[in-house]
């Protein structure tokens, strides 16, 4: 199925599962013919529909509760239980038991497609050496306060500015009409205390979610702000490339990913129904690759990138599953699977964007 039709089908069926918001699917759409970058983080259906067939040789791998669209720009901070700070991956929208060569080879693309200034075979090492480290490890979460003191000074540079980011939280337009009940009531139970008044706003964020419905409450809590956002979720686009328009419903797993990783979890992410509720802070949020510093250690950053995507995985099959397929794998798969979903990639941005003029 070509792009243009796989993107009429993928809404079609999205939007028997939630209520999409036009103004938001339009801006979409228009991001996408953009730059083949946000074209490939809109279009994780499109992807999950091809890489079988493209890298047919590793669809056979050991399954994992996989994050299926994974990307450089998939990653940020939040703080944990104990207040420090922790980095790793920060989407799981489209969580699915997939071969765990899913994410890393689609992790390895959008490095290449985001046009990352490190050489591309070495980037692509250091996502493969890190994965491999961590599942030798057994996994270990990224706490910054202690140890990465590179990573750390990357992820936080954008700290800077923490009034720019509540201004602009602030500035942003109120909803147009009440929130869903259910989306009121899953940001109640996650503001820091009961009674809280609050004003909801309407936030345009991501790629890949972008057209479904997105509630950010800011309140005024003892000094400060604090907002809660509580997005509308669907079950995984792999349901629709897997069962075509006409596929069901299926279980979201977004939660289950959350549980099981090898990771300090996020005390303010929780689904709750069919929302997924997040605390939104300068410190709690996605990262993207611009706002890194100019000087920066990309190799370290894919390196730590590979090692918490095998976090995630450890937590649904075992370590040594892994390493014996690792080990089986010939020098530089992951390079040359990377290299044949970029071209696939590009040639549906093509045939996307020659479609829309």
């Amino acid at each position: 199925m070509n792009i243009v039709k796989a993107t009429e089908h993928y809404e079609a069926w999205l939007g028997r599962h939630l209520r999409l918001i036009k103004a938001d699917l339009v801006l979409k759409h228009k991001q996408m013919r953009s730059d083949p970058f946000p074209f490939f983080r809109a279009t994780y259906y499109g992807w999950a529909q091809v890489w079988p067939e493209v890298c047919e040789e590793h669809v056979k791998a050991p399954r994992a509760l996989a994050v299926g669209d994974l990307h450089v720009e998939n990653f940020g901070t939040w703080r944990d239980i104990e207040g420090r700070l922790i980095w790793g991956i920060n989407d799981f929208d489209e969580v699915w038991h997939l071969p765990y060569t899913n994410d890393l080879i689609r992790l390895a693309s959008s490095a290449l497609l985001a046009k990352m200034t490190c050489d591309p075979l070495d980037g692509i090492d250091a996502i493969l050496q890190g994965y491999a480290a961590a599942v030798e490890a057994g996994g270990r979460p990224f706490a910054l306060a202690e140890h990465h003191p590179v990573l750390r000074q990357m992820a936080t540079a954008r700290l800077h500015d923490a009034e720019k980011y509540w201004e602009k939280l602030h500035a942003l337009p109120p909803v147009k009409e009440k929130p869903p009940a259910g989306a009121s009531s899953a940001i109640a139970r996650m503001m820091p205390e009961r009674g809280l008044e609050w004003k909801v706003v309407h936030r345009v964020a991501g790629l890949g979610s972008l057209g479904r419905e997105r509630y950010v409450a800011l309140a005024d809590w003892r000094g400060g702000s604090v907002a809660r956002e509580a997005k509308a979720l669907a079950p995984s686009a792999c349901v629709f490339a897997e069962q075509g328009k006409r596929a069901g419903s299926a279980p979201i797993l977004y939660q289950q990913a959350l549980d099981t990783a090898v990771r300090c979890r996020d005390p303010f992410v929780r689904l709750l129904k069919r929302w997924i509720v997040r605390r939104l802070a300068p410190d709690c949020s996605r990262i993207e690759i611009s706002a890194l510093p100019a000087e920066r250690d990309e190799l370290r950053l894919l390196h730590a990138m590979g090692f918490e995507t095998a976090n995630v995985h450890l937590g649904s099959v075992s370590p040594k599953a892994l390493a014996t397929d690792l080990k089986k794998r010939p020098r530089g798969w992951l390079y040359r699977a990377a290299k044949a979903m970029e071209k696939a990639m590009l040639a549906d941005f093509q045939e996307y964007r020659k479609a829309g003029e």
